[in-house]
């Protein structure tokens, strides 16, 4: 037996009187140390126990809470030795880092991967700026946009200018392939940021063709009002591109749309992101009521029309049916004549 473990015996056996009980629990401790320093490293990680002190818990990566210390672990006059496994106050860990993710502004959420090279093969613009006949396009039928959104010289922005929504009278006239191509373009703007918008809640399509997966949206917001929007609005590979996508089904959502949510909504939106077009991809006019709800809220309407397959009829039944917003464009989509208004494939008019 060597000297410190005969020491380290002695002091464990020596009457009460040699000395006060917290004297003997930090020699009894400092001789339990050097004990512990001649032991073989296989045992160096092997809890010691010492009379009148606390077990240390074994170190833990990410502890969800504070370890409780039981009353009856030691005599409340000994001072407990401090855990060696407890982290600085200052010190990082990852059940910190979690709670700012959630609590804090500002913390960089994750990216909605947008399929670049997909969407350049099935003919969408892309933000690269490479010269293309549908780029050149979209630059003309965004520019009076842009000019009715914040104003140039001395004419003035257009009420609610910022918030442009694109529909159309029936599905599949393209009006999603429309309002993702003028985002798109808006994108690539030096100084203007742009927000789509997925407001086709019975049948959201963003996803699907921007190639990522759907998330918590619009719907979800205006079903629960206390959520933080920043946190729905998804930031992407896109510089100046951010998604809010339709979110969850719900059979109640015409009635939500045209409560005094989404007005709350529109409101947040518009102050939060005063920076950015809003662009929001809406419903058919006359298949759904959604649609007409929303044209309500907006600054600007992009009609998309279907060149020689939607009769001039069922095109004034839609614009009838969304009132007088301040601006109504209309865009000839699927075209192969060329227009004087436009290039072809596009044209675009405002009413």
């Amino acid at each position: 037996m060597s000297l410190i473990e005969r020491a380290v015996d002695k002091l464990a056996a020596a009457p009460a009187d040699a000395g006060s009980l917290p004297e003997r629990a930090m020699a009894l401790a400092k001789a339990q140390a050097a004990k512990a320093a001649e032991a073989k490293p296989s045992d160096s990680s092997a809890p010691v126990v010492a009379a009148g002190a606390r077990l240390a818990p074994p170190p833990v990566t990410a502890p969800a809470s504070t370890p409780s210390q039981s009353p009856a672990a030691a005599p409340s006059a000994a001072p407990a030795l401090a855990p060696t496994s407890t982290p600085r106050a200052d010190a990082p860990s990852e059940a910190r880092v979690g709670l700012r993710s959630t609590a804090a502004p500002g913390i960089a959420r994750k990216q909605s991967r947008i399929h670049i090279e997909a969407l350049r093969a099935r003919g969408f613009v892309t933000p690269d700026g490479a010269p293309s006949e549908i780029g050149q396009q979209f630059r003309m039928i965004k520019r009076p946009l842009l000019v009715n959104a914040f104003g140039s010289g001395s004419a003035p922005a257009v009420k609610n200018g910022r918030r442009v929504m694109v529909t159309s009278a029936f599905a599949g006239e393209g009006k999603s392939f429309c309002a993702i191509n003028l985002a798109m373009s808006i994108a690539a703007e030096r100084d203007t940021h742009v927000l789509l918008v997925d407001a086709d809640v019975a049948r959201p399509s963003l996803p699907r063709e921007l190639g990522f997966e759907s998330s918590r949206g619009l719907m979800d917001w205006l079903t629960d009002t206390t959520l933080d929007i920043g946190e729905l609005v998804q930031p992407t590979n896109v510089d100046k591109l951010s998604i809010l996508t339709a979110g969850r089904h719900h059979e109640q959502a015409t009635e939500f749309l045209a409560s005094e949510s989404m007005g709350l909504l529109l409101n947040h939106l518009s102050d939060r992101y005063d920076d950015r077009i809003i662009i929001f991809d809406t419903p058919p006019l006359l298949i759904t009521t959604e649609a007409r709800v929303l044209a309500a809220y907006m600054g600007q309407i992009v009609m998309v029309v279907e060149a020689g397959n939607t009769s001039r009829e069922a095109v004034k039944d839609a614009l009838a049916s969304i009132g007088s917003p301040e601006v109504v464009g209309m865009v000839l989509n699927k075209s192969r004549e060329s227009r004087a208004v436009g290039y072809q494939g596009y044209g675009y008019a405002a009413s």
